[in-house]
């Protein structure tokens, strides 16, 4: 499941992308967002439009940096690599990291909470603090079949604008971050509130809703909280030291 050389064949900022990838996938499995090998992350390399993205056929807990696939937006290999990639992955990454150069990260789940919220007509409702920090940069796009149409690409850059959370209607959500730990601890919040809604709709009783006033004070408290560290120093390296303990070997 290694490629060998990939190591001595790319930049110290590659190999740590590379790195923190391969753990973002294996971290989505150990959080059961998973689906068989069936969805994607993927990460730009700084200073290029190149970017990463999963070996098809390798499960997410099996994924290591140096067999991570190396494309162009044209969904051209630009490195050696054994295995082929997802062609419905391309065309959702692509669009994503071709618009908007703060995409450092693109983050997409079939998780059974997000496509049940994702089906619903009315979305995401305010029904957690969870919830909260994932409506402040929340858009919807309309299903239109497995992602394989580029002439798709221009309708879901449309809709996504420059949110950072796309909750693709009836498939799932979509998560950008300038870092890959920003689009992870939003892939959390956005998996934790759909959870949250779909247990309190199992509940039958009336759900309460979250006062819009409070919505809008949510990003400025959410500052104080974190001391403004960010995901990348404030969880990431809690993460990577759970797998470390989990499962190691995603910086092979």
């Amino acid at each position: 499941m290694q490629t060998p050389d990939v190591y001595r064949s790319v930049s110290p900022i590659e190999w740590q992308v590379r790195v923190d990838l391969a753990a973002a996938y294996r971290l989505v499995a150990m959080f059961g967002w998973d689906d068989l090998v069936f969805t994607h992350i993927s990460a730009r390399i700084p200073g290029t439009h190149e970017f990463l993205i999963n070996p098809y056929g390798l499960m997410f807990d099996e994924i290591t940096a140096s067999s991570l696939v190396k494309i162009d937006l044209d969904g051209n290999k630009v490195a050696p690599s054994p295995y082929e990639i997802n062609p419905a992955g391309f065309t959702i990454h692509s669009a994503v990291h071709a618009a908007r150069e703060d995409a450092g990260c693109v983050m997409h789940t079939h998780s059974l909470n997000g496509v049940a919220v994702s089906a619903q007509q009315g979305g995401l409702m305010p029904l957690s603090q969870q919830s909260l920090f994932v409506l402040q940069s929340l858009a919807y796009h309309d299903y239109e079949g497995i992602a394989v149409n580029p002439d798709e690409k221009p309708r879901l850059v449309r809709d996504l604008g420059s949110k950072h959370v796309l909750m693709l209607r009836n498939h799932g959500v979509l998560t950008v971050g300038k870092t890959i730990a920003d689009a992870f601890v939003a892939m959390y919040f956005a998996e934790a509130a759909c959870a949250i809604q779909v247990r309190a709709q199992a509940g039958g009783d009336i759900l309460i809703r979250i006062p819009p006033e409070i919505l809008q004070e949510i990003a400025a408290q959410s500052r104080i909280t974190t001391r403004e560290m960010g995901s990348d120093r404030l969880v990431w390296p809690g993460l990577l030291r759970r797998l470390d303990r989990r499962n190691p070997g995603y910086a092979d």
